[in-house]
């Protein structure tokens, strides 16, 4: 488990922020728990309350789909973290001044994430990790997690994604990819747009990572109770062949973020980890960029019973909604 100043440090996170952190997690939060632990950080505690914001902030707040905690208070900067936040994962269109706080907060917000990640990571708890690596993607794509992943694509609105949702053709349309493996003059019609527009559609839908996952374990045959195990895992991109062969890809390219609503350019993280749902346990995690292709060494404890144990081995985008996957690992 690494400490909390180590975490600290890594991340140039003030330090009472992840004491903070650290005291308020449980083995049981979930993602709007995370949300308002992550808005309480003290690096949000010198955003500007300006003349008149708060009776802003308290009609935004009325407007959102989750209710704000009892104990908010509109004078606190850091209930103006969360109602940007919120306002962020809803759309909602802001002021001038509240933008470059929202922009602010976001950009804090990406670097915050992941020192939750590690507090949560050395308590060993799977489901708030779990829950931690969805925020980063709310906050990347300015969506909730219970969103339609379709609507990350530029330009989608509520009618397009009603439309895909009711369109019946042989196969459903629920993903990203399903967007490209459709024909043009279906996509046109349900769809809608300028050339322009369909162009930014397009380029998202490119983007959007497509990775093939492998695993194995190490000597599988040869586990035993409690013996330290490794998996070997290796993410590979997969690229349009016709693009490759063309060199048309550009290395600097791959692996940047394609997210219209996220300030700054970010470039694709992936957190690997190896956990038992059965018992909530995180027992491996790392966190990995990717361009090409990248191997990893997870190692942990077998279980501490003999027998026959399913895990499950997660590879989590930090920037993208519906791009994580998920495969067992069994081990006797």
């Amino acid at each position: 488990p690494l400490n909390l100043g180590m975490i600290a440090a890594y991340y140039y996170v003030q330090y009472e922020t992840i004491e903070l952190i650290a005291a308020s997690l449980t083995a049981k939060t979930k993602v709007r728990g995370i949300l308002e632990i992550l808005s309480h950080a003290s690096e949000f505690g010198t955003l500007p309350i300006r003349q008149g914001e708060e009776k802003a902030l308290r009609i935004l707040a009325r407007t959102l789909p989750s209710k704000l905690p009892d104990s908010a208070q509109f004078s606190d900067p850091r209930t103006k973290a969360l109602v940007l936040l919120n306002c962020h994962f809803s759309r909602k269109p802001l002021s001038t001044d509240l933008r470059t706080d929202q922009k602010r907060v976001l950009c804090d917000s990406i670097n915050l994430i992941p020192a939750i990640v590690d507090v949560i990571s050395s308590n060993g708890w799977l489901k708030p990790a779990l829950a931690a690596m969805e925020l980063s993607q709310m906050v990347v794509q300015g969506l909730w997690n219970k969103d339609n992943v379709l609507m990350q694509i530029p330009h989608f609105t509520r009618e397009i994604v009603g439309r895909c949702e009711a369109y019946q053709g042989e196969e459903p349309i629920e993903s990203v990819f399903d967007i490209l493996t459709l024909d043009d003059d279906i996509r046109n019609d349900l769809l809608r747009l300028p050339d322009d527009k369909m162009a930014d559609v397009a380029v998202f839908c490119n983007n959007y990572p497509n990775v093939d996952v492998s695993f194995e374990v190490q000597d599988s045959d040869e586990i035993t109770a409690s013996d330290p195990v490794q998996i070997a895992v290796k993410l590979e991109r997969d690229i349009d062949d016709e693009d490759d062969e063309e060199d048309d890809v550009n290395e600097s390219d791959l692996g940047k973020v394609a997210a219209p609503l996220f300030p700054k350019e970010k470039r694709e993280g992936w957190w690997i980890v190896v956990g038992d749902t059965a018992t909530n346990t995180l027992l491996s995690l790392k966190r990995v960029n990717l361009q090409r292709s990248q191997k990893v060494m997870l190692e942990f404890m077998a279980p501490d019973e003999a027998g026959d144990h399913t895990l499950t081995l997660y590879v989590i985008s930090d920037a993208y909604l519906g791009a994580d996957m998920e495969f067992e690992v069994p081990l006797s």
